[in-house]
């Protein structure tokens, strides 16, 4: 029993130890059991209370349903009675009501149908009348397709396509130039001749303008069936262009003859559209060969351009004219202002003969008074009265004529000048030799 059995690092256990260990040890785990147990069954008698509480409360609430499903039987057979007394009576006025309402119905129903036969007469024959505006609309787009086949065809070719391209591109020029600004097939010194050639004012050097784009390529990609067709027709479309572009700048480009850029006309919008957006590369090739590509619309506005340019050349060239009139509309605005101080000096000599006048006017007026205030017989005053009547008339008729002497005389002078100076560009014009504006004499 002393027998030592284990040894714990440097202390040994011996048999009797290890067997009452193990005795506490069991111990242990019986009350830790017994603990747990009894724990257990509080929690379920807690769970059981819980539980009839639980149900306590459910049978409450049952009894409670209960009741109120007897109040609710018994005043449902209560709406049930009130129900089937008020039901006999709408049954008897519906019926009434339905009898009224059939009878009338009756009545709207054949008016309606009359209506509406006569409505779907007037529609049949509003769609006859529209089915035969459909015919012809018909008939115009089946013209129209065959059109637009021959327009197909013409395009297909390429001599009668670069005609086409050329008739826009001399429509748009000739709607907005003068003849004289422009030419047509124009031969150059090296023999090559360009669609169209634009004289810049002041400069002997021609801008070169192209019709004759290639649309066989793109052709190609438009039908297209399949990724390696569209691949293929897009390298050909591709080397059609800048070979057009390289044949252009070899050809049109000759210093001192012709401008350093030059137009490619593209007689299609959609097509220009495409070009910038799908090759890029293309249209930077032309920007550093110096050709520009140019649509129906950027052709008419690079022309609108040009024609501001023609229209300030000629401005120019006219500008010595305008310069001699001016000269000349100075010389008699200077010979009006003199004569309007010559009539100033009159009219201040007039003013000065009036205030001479009133002078003796006041005079006569006081010797007037002085003469009343003397006592002398009427015969007297008669002979002294017509002496200053006399006097006075002869002297306002003398300022008077002086007046009218002063003012005619200036009025006069400056009439004669103005009809002998005036013309066409106002006071004094220019001479009837003198050219106009636009050369015209």
């Amino acid at each position: 029993m002393n027998e030592i059995v284990i040894t714990l690092g440097q202390h040994g256990l011996s048999f009797f130890e290890v067997l009452m260990g193990a005795l506490a040890l069991v111990g242990l785990l019986l009350i830790w059991l017994l603990v747990s147990f009894s724990r257990q069954n509080h929690v379920r008698e807690q769970e059981l209370f819980d539980a009839q509480q639980q149900a306590r409360a459910q049978q409450a609430q049952v009894e409670e349903l209960s009741r109120l499903q007897a109040e609710m039987t018994g005043r449902m057979q209560t709406m049930s009675e009130i129900f089937s007394s008020r039901q006999s009576e709408m049954a008897q006025a519906l019926t009434n009501r339905m009898d009224g309402m059939g009878h009338r119905l009756t009545q709207t129903v054949t008016k309606s149908l009359t209506d509406q036969q006569k409505a779907t007469g007037e529609n049949l024959r509003a769609l006859h009348e529209r089915l035969a505006v459909i015919d012809k609309a018909q008939g115009n787009i089946t013209e129209l397709s065959g059109r637009v086949v021959e327009l197909q065809q013409i395009l297909a070719n390429k001599q009668t396509r670069g005609t086409f391209g050329q008739g826009r591109m001399e429509a748009i020029i000739e709607d907005a130039l003068p003849p004289q600004s422009y030419d047509f097939q124009f031969t150059l010194s090296n023999k090559n001749r360009p669609d169209c050639v634009i004289h810049i004012p002041n400069d002997n050097a021609v801008l070169v303008i192209d019709a004759k784009f290639p649309l066989e390529g793109w052709t190609a990609v438009k039908e297209a069936a399949n990724p390696d067709e569209d691949k293929a027709a897009r390298t050909r479309f591709r080397n059609d262009v800048k070979k057009h572009i390289k044949d252009i700048s070899e050809r049109y480009f000759i210093p001192g003859e012709t401008q350093d850029t030059a137009f490619m006309f593209v007689p299609s919008e959609s097509l220009f559209a495409d070009l910038h957006e799908q090759f890029d590369d293309v249209v930077q090739i032309s920007h550093r060969a110096r050709v520009v590509i140019v649509s129906p619309s950027l052709l008419t506005l690079s022309i609108q351009v040009i024609q501001s340019i023609l229209k300030d050349a000629r401005m120019r060239e006219q500008a010595h004219i305008i310069q001699r009139e001016v000269t000349l509309l100075v010389e008699d605005v200077m010979r009006l202002d003199d004569r309007v101080s010559k009539l100033q000096n009159h009219f201040t000599q007039t003013q000065k003969d009036v205030d001479q006048i009133l002078t003796s006017t006041g005079k006569i007026v006081k010797r007037g008074r002085k003469i009343e205030e003397i006592d002398v017989s009427e015969a007297e005053l008669a002979a002294i009265a017509k002496e200053l009547e006399e006097t006075a008339n002869a002297k306002q008729d003398e300022g008077i004529a002086e007046i009218d002497k002063a003012l005619s005389a200036p009025l006069a002078a400056s009439s004669q000048a103005s009809k002998a100076q005036q013309g066409p560009y106002g006071i004094a014009g220019p001479k009837p030799e003198t050219k106009s504006l636009f050369g015209e004499e």
